[in-house]
């Protein structure tokens, strides 16, 4: 695989179009100015909103504002992402954030006005004013905030600090995106080489333990490092949670978190017991996998390498969109017309280049079309990130395409299911397609691998943010030991005894990007289990389910989350879900451990 060094060698098919959103940066100055304009005369109905015709005239002229303004955080974003080092494209990202407190804190007086009015008034606006039906749905929504609304100053001053409270998640970025430099890893020739995030990810997986167990040290070894200051940014971040939360009156911040979804925390709560109760396959995968190693001691840089040698795969780009489009063709020809769209259109930027931002992520833009950034390295790994982010980008075009501006972002609660439902589809793909049974056990393997990660490691994650937030709650100090023995003492709990415990684990925390958004990693465990529900009944050939699933696409967030998994057959409000994917996995455990 070829490795760029620059952004400007990879293939101009290979990068994403920017230029569908703005095709020079005049039209970007052009709306950054138009929007402080519309924030100036949106200020000027605090105070004279009246009538439903005043009301509407407000509401329209917000949600044109929104429009642009999503438009220009967007593109500084993308721009900042494909050179995290880049000075111009920052300075493009402040501007656009100094904008975004622009924006609150002109916006800031409506909801406190909006909840001071009684709901027979309301009713009255929509009456007189034909053009607030299509906003009523969302006015009496914000109802339901009412006890977690402040006062006009309160709220204006709140919206001032916005970007004061967003520093240590952009303190974070900057950490592990640009100034991150990792310890050295020895190549096949015997020289030290820095190492990078796309090296480590194969590196990690080599059958060569000692390869394995440096390139773990030189990635953990920044981490370390910098433990005093990554704890102090994370406790930060956890610190403005509790205390916003305490501001608006929430019971707790994990309360504050699930409010907007409406999901009650018992989900939250339930998921994570259920999975504690049936935690024994996990163990006995553990021991499986130091068995198949032939090891006298399993560690942390053991548990990624394939189990099945020999057969490791290189499939490159191509070759990888490919066999996705046929793996995801039960979805029907409308779901693959649009991922062929994807491709032919460049909405996607494939290659890892130096201060790329790492990982992966799918950004939908209403008006404009999905971006999804990569960093694809021509392994199986990669063709499942292409297949999940894909996922992710199908969701949000069907989502603009079938809803109203004013629903069609749908809610990252739903979001894992629609990329996860296609990885199911393409391990099973690859399962019924493979002859070879040695590369059928590796993909079983990688599949129970997946699984681990995406369910058991997150719901840990999702522990971990709960422990951590109550601790702030009591007032516990949070630092690098408070964060440390808690993470240690649940990777213990998760990976059982067969695991031995290297020194670096405990600095797990650091490394996790997640944990600046608060409670949000739990729904990669609550979507996964609703994917496997979905993607069986698919694969099954239940056309009622199929149709309903796509429908789910096409709503957005026209409705809560939980009651639009319903409509799909999926009901997280009970336990089965998560039970039925535990069952599910202990099952692949049992077949990978007969073959």
């Amino acid at each position: 695989m070829k490795v760029y060094t620059s952004r400007t060698e990879v293939p101009g098919n290979e990068k994403w179009n920017l230029a569908d959103i703005y095709s020079d940066l005049t039209m970007w100055e052009n709306d950054l100015q138009l929007v402080e304009e519309i924030a100036a005369k949106l200020k000027k109905f605090d105070g004279a909103i009246h009538d439903g015709t005043s009301l509407y005239q407000y509401l329209i002229l917000r949600e044109e504002l929104s429009y642009k303004f999503n438009h220009i955080y967007a593109y500084s974003m993308l721009k900042v992402d494909e050179d995290t080092r880049d000075a111009k494209s920052q300075s493009l990202l402040d501007r656009a954030k100094g904008l975004s407190v622009k924006v609150s804190a002109a916006t800031s007086f409506f909801m406190p006005y909006l909840l001071d009015l009684d709901k027979e008034t309301l009713s009255s606006f929509i009456e007189e004013e034909e053009g607030l039906k299509y906003f009523e749905e969302d006015l009496f929504e914000a109802f339901r905030y009412k006890e977690h609304v402040l006062s006009k100053e309160q709220e204006e001053v709140l919206s001032q600090l916005g970007e004061a409270l967003s520093a240590p998640s952009t303190t974070f970025g900057m950490i592990n995106n640009a100034d991150i430099k990792f310890g050295e890893v020895t190549n096949d020739n015997g020289e030290k080489l820095p190492l990078t995030r796309g090296m480590y990810s194969k590196l990690i997986e080599d059958e060569d333990r000692e390869k394995r167990r440096e390139a773990y040290k030189a990635y953990y070894q920044p981490y370390v490092e910098l433990k005093n200051s990554i704890a102090s940014t994370l406790s930060a971040a956890i610190k403005n949670n509790v205390t916003v939360a305490r501001i608006r009156k929430y019971p707790s911040a994990l309360e504050k978190a699930l409010f907007g979804d409406r999901v009650p925390k018992e989900v939250y709560e339930n998921l994570i017991s259920a999975t504690k109760e049936n935690i024994a396959p996990l163990h006995r995968y553990s021991e499986l996998r130091k068995h198949k190693l032939q090891l006298d001691e399993l560690r942390q840089y053991d548990m990624s390498v394939p189990l099945v040698h020999g057969v490791k795969q290189i499939i490159s780009y191509e070759e990888a969109y490919e066999i996705m489009i046929n793996a995801l063709s039960p979805l029907g020809e409308e779901y693959i017309s649009i991922l062929k769209e994807f491709k032919e259109l460049m909405y996607i930027d494939v290659r890892e280049t130096p201060g790329k931002r790492s990982g992966a992520y799918n950004l939908g833009i209403y008006g404009v079309h999905p971006f999804i950034l990569l960093n694809h390295q021509d392994d199986l790994d990669s063709l499942f990130t292409l297949a999940h982010e894909c996922g992710h980008g199908v969701h949000s075009k069907l989502s603009s395409q079938h809803q109203p501006q004013i629903t069609a972002r749908y809610s990252i609660f739903v979001a894992e299911v629609a990329s996860t439902v296609n990885e199911i589809l393409l391990i099973n793909y690859l399962l019924n397609n493979e002859k070879n049974l040695e590369v059928r056990k590796h993909l079983l393997n990688h599949f129970i691998d997946q699984f681990k990660g995406t369910f058991f490691t997150q719901v840990m994650f999702a522990e971990f943010e709960k422990i951590t937030h109550g601790l702030a709650e009591k007032g516990t100090p949070l630092n690098v030991e408070s964060f440390n023995q808690t993470y240690e003492g649940l990777f213990r709990e998760y990976n059982g005894d067969v695991v031995m415990f290297d020194d670096e684990v405990k600095f797990g925390w650091s490394r996790i990007p997640h944990f600046y958004r608060p409670f949000y990693v739990y729904k990669y465990a609550t979507g996964f289990a609703s994917a496997i529900h979905l993607a069986t009944k698919i694969l099954e050939g239940d056309d009622e389910t199929l149709q309903s699933y796509l429908h789910f696409l096409k709503s957005g967030c026209s409705d809560y989350p939980l009651e639009l998994l319903k409509k799909t057959g999926v009901d997280l409000t009970t336990p089965v879900p998560i039970e039925n994917a535990l069952k599910k996995f202990g099952e692949l455990v049992e077949e990978f451990a007969a073959i």
